[in-house]
């Protein structure tokens, strides 16, 4: 384990934004030495054992949600799942009083996934135990960033001074805003890559250049992070269709020829195949997409181990 003196003081985990340099590596740190522990026999510590850890999901989820059992589970805590569709929140409970219903049954940390930016922020300042952002609406995703950037630190052994493209429905994107902000502050260049109509206003203000054009934003790229399109969100039906939007901006072997041989490829998930990528890089060589879900589990523990030792509320 690295020798980060950065001692962590935070009750929650709200997003990448208000953490410091510091702060990430401490967490990324933590994953590292965490990440053995699924390699043994018996893929469990007794770091939490005693603890309560509630998953509260008011959306859909396959990947983090699991992931986040799976992580307190090898961490020896008891694990609750919350499924919004068949609980009080049907009936008309707010957040809040859901929250401090589990606070008052004794658990320990809620991990929420929420449709409203700035949810798990809510929660937490009215909650006395830890709250970690599993997503909430279009504002971050936290542990989906650290778990991308863990993996990139793992195949490139640096994060500073990558060149990292991020490709895809950047609007809407809670883990590109999250994958920016830790990025940059460990001194990664992030370029941004979109339609026009998927690139947010402002977006450079956040430290990231722009580009509408995939082929040269790839020519210097040492790694590409390919966003699922979310056409469920276009309202006004604005975006490019599926096929345009492959023509355009997919990710295929033919464009990776142009870039370097050596080229990272990764995708938060799910992976709309013939949309974002094609299979032939979707499997191939350069994709770690299925390295970024097994180092979930290691960050996801990472993360709840801290909250846990954490006091600072919001």
């Amino acid at each position: 384990m690295s020798e980060n003196k950065t001692v962590w003081t935070k009750k929650d985990l709200l997003g990448l934004y208000e953490l410091s340099q510091e702060e990430i590596e401490l967490i990324l740190d933590t994953a590292s030495s965490f990440k053995e522990i699924s390699t043994r026999e018996i893929k469990k510590v007794p770091a939490l054992r005693g603890k309560t850890v509630v998953n509260l999901f008011y959306e859909p989820s396959t990947r983090t949600r699991v992931s986040f059992e799976v992580a307190a589970k090898r961490l020896s805590a008891d694990v609750i799942n919350i499924a919004t569709e068949t609980s009080s929140v049907k009936k008309g409970e707010t957040l809040i009083d859901t929250g401090t219903n589990i606070q008052a049954l004794k658990a320990d940390i809620i991990v929420v996934r929420h449709d409203c930016s700035g949810a798990p922020a809510m929660l937490a300042r009215h909650l006395d135990i830890s709250v970690v952002n599993a997503g909430d609406g279009w504002h971050e995703h936290p542990t989906q960033a650290l778990l991308d950037i863990f993996t990139l630190k793992e195949k490139s052994g640096k994060i500073k001074g990558l060149n990292v493209v991020i490709v895809g429905d950047i609007s809407h994107s809670r883990v590109a805003r999250s994958n920016i902000w830790g990025l940059t502050k460990l001194g990664a260049k992030v370029t941004v890559c979109a339609p026009q109509i998927l690139i947010p206003a402002e977006i450079e203000k956040t430290g990231a250049k722009v580009s509408n054009d995939i082929d040269e934003a790839l020519k210097n790229a040492d790694a590409v992070n390919v966003l699922r399109m979310q056409f469920e969100r276009d309202e006004n039906k604005a975006f490019p269709g599926g096929l345009e939007y492959f023509k355009q901006f997919g990710i295929t072997k033919e464009r990776l020829k142009k870039a370097k041989k050596d080229i990272i490829v990764m995708h938060p998930g799910p992976l709309n195949r013939g949309i974002e990528m094609e299979s032939a890089v979707a499997d191939g060589e350069n994709s770690v997409i299925l390295e970024q879900v097994t180092n979930g589990i290691a960050v996801r523990m990472a993360v709840l181990f801290l909250v846990a030792q954490g006091k600072e509320k919001p």
